[in-house]
């Protein structure tokens, strides 16, 4: 196993005893991945692997007798159970000695993405006299962090998704000078075939929203909804994409155009109110790294939202400000959110996330700007990725 030693040096950094490992039945996508087991087989039978602190001590591996070679790629002492009470007797031989441990396990409704572990495996740890403890950190340190082949690859992606926008927005300005009827539809297509022409993949097609449309932050194109867009629209595109290559990441991008040559100005004024919260998030992440404090997620999402409750849209900024970006585009690293739920874990470096806040309008439109910022290596530089950040929205027709 890779990264052993790395794990042994943060659990003693963040206080912790040991981190707890379970799965069963792929449940724990999370502890799949940081012990490699993401190409393997999932069994069908529960397996805890213990990594201890104390590098004077050898990880333990708990495997039943069908599967007794499902961890033998990683190193420890394996012990096998075959009865629910020697499973019961080996774990707690496991963690004599121990007094807390980190699980995929999150206290409260605070944060579903972390929480895999069952409340009645969970139950028996604590039952042992372990205190159990998120390892929300510990998941982004090891699955969430980006090395530089992947940040390479972000940034080839960035490039493409960039030139998406350049590609849709100048196809429907086209159709609009010859006076030709465009759909919500074709624009979306244009993009899809670009992604596939840029060798670039993604989990579901970019969402490409008209007027009212935009004002669903989560809007699905679909033929029964499918709208033409004409002179006077408003239009959204949010798009999203990854190299067809192994371990590729992506990047995630949304900007608002006007189909007219002259932006009314109560949209206008609501995409200033957007762009405002969007920089005031980047400025918290760059200012309070530079002076190394640690910051969370949930603190960036209070910046963003902020600006937008002072001018009176609280009510119509329903989603969190940004989420993670990795191998799947909400990736497990820490999200920008104070809303939906409490992100208390901390922007570490090496990871990438989504800055998007939104305003939306019921029955008229719906505002989001949303870039990528990445923290390098050092934990202090940031990098802001998605080309030029939008500054008001783009007029498709050119003014007279």
């Amino acid at each position: 196993m890779t990264h052993l030693d790395a794990i042994r040096r943060a659990l003693r950094e963040f206080g912790l005893d040991g981190w707890l490992l379970y799965d069963f039945r792929g449940n724990n996508v999370l502890a799949r991945r940081v012990l490699g087991l993401e190409d393997k087989p999932v069994g069908s039978r529960r397996f805890f692997y213990f990594i201890p602190a104390d590098d004077a001590v050898g990880p333990t591996k708990l495997v039943h007798p069908i599967e007794p070679a499902a961890l033998d790629h990683l190193e420890g002492t394996k012990r096998i159970y075959e009865r629910w009470s020697s499973l019961e007797t080996h774990l707690k031989e496991t963690l004599a000695g121990t007094s807390k441990v980190a699980m995929e396990y999150a206290p409260g409704l605070s944060n579903p993405y972390v929480s895999r572990v069952d409340a009645g495996t969970v139950e028996a740890v604590r039952a042992l006299g372990v205190e159990v403890v998120s390892s929300g950190d510990l998941i982004q340190l090891f699955e969430a962090t980006w090395d530089d082949d992947q940040w390479a690859m972000h940034r080839q992606a960035e490039a493409h998704t960039t030139a998406a926008f350049d590609l849709a927005f100048g196809m429907i300005a086209e159709a609009l000078k010859e006076g030709r009827t465009i759909t919500e539809g074709q624009v979306q297509k244009l993009i899809l075939d670009h992604f596939d022409a840029c060798d670039m993949t993604t989990y579901s097609p970019p969402i490409v929203a008209v007027n009212a449309h935009s004002a669903d932050p989560h809007f699905e194109n679909t033929p029964a909804t499918d709208q033409p867009i004409r002179p006077g629209d408003f239009v959204l595109i949010d798009l999203w994409a990854k190299l067809k290559k192994p371990r590729a990441v992506y990047s995630d991008l949304t900007r608002v155009a006007f189909a007219g040559s002259s932006v009314p100005p109560k949209i206008a004024s609501v995409f200033d109110v957007v762009a405002r919260a969007r920089d005031q998030a980047v400025t918290k992440v760059r200012d309070t790294l530079a002076e190394g404090r640690p910051l969370t997620g949930a603190e960036v999402d209070d910046a963003a939202r902020s600006i937008i409750e002072q001018a009176g849209y609280g009510r119509f900024f329903i989603h969190r400000t940004g989420h993670n970006i990795g191998q799947e585009t909400h990736g497990n690293g820490a999200n920008i959110d104070n809303l939906e739920t409490q992100d208390q874990r901390r922007i570490l470096p090496r990871t990438c996330f989504s800055i998007e806040p939104g305003i939306y309008l019921p029955g008229e439109f719906g505002v989001r700007s949303e870039i990528n910022v990445y923290i390098d290596a050092d934990g202090r530089t940031v990098h802001v990725t998605g080309g030029p950040v939008q500054t008001e929205v783009l007029p498709l027709i050119p003014p007279v």
